[in-house]
């Protein structure tokens, strides 16, 4: 049993340096990259737009104005009566059963110079 975990353990070992010296690596080529100068861009002429003709302007369409249409006055429709509900009776509710009353009961007085070591077993 241990063998194998002796196996696992040497595997282990070497992918932890294995991974160390790519990470190094990295780092190098990191520096590299921020310490080389990069290559002057030449600026580029800005194009010219040819001169674009005027357009001219539409005259603006006007609409017709609409006549105005009267409506009739509306009928006046009588007020619904609602029926009258006999009001329920509601039955009575029994009393609750008298439940006698019982004497508090009493906390005993513990002096405040007893120690607690003395009153637990």
């Amino acid at each position: 049993m241990m063998a194998s975990y002796r196996g696992l353990t040497h595997l282990l070992a070497l992918f932890v340096f294995a991974l160390s010296l790519i990470i190094g690596e990295n780092l190098v080529g990191a520096r590299q990259i921020l310490e080389a100068a990069l290559p002057e861009v030449p600026e580029l002429p800005k194009p010219e737009l040819p001169h674009l003709p005027d357009i001219p302007s539409l005259p603006k369409p006007e609409l017709p104005s609409l006549p105005k249409v009267e409506l009739p006055p509306l009928p006046e429709l009588p007020k619904p009566e609602l029926p009258t509900i006999p009001k329920p009776e509601l039955p009575e509710v029994p009393e609750l059963p008298h439940l006698p009353t019982f004497p508090k009961p009493t906390v005993p007085f513990v002096p405040k110079d007893m120690s607690v070591g003395a009153t637990s077993p």
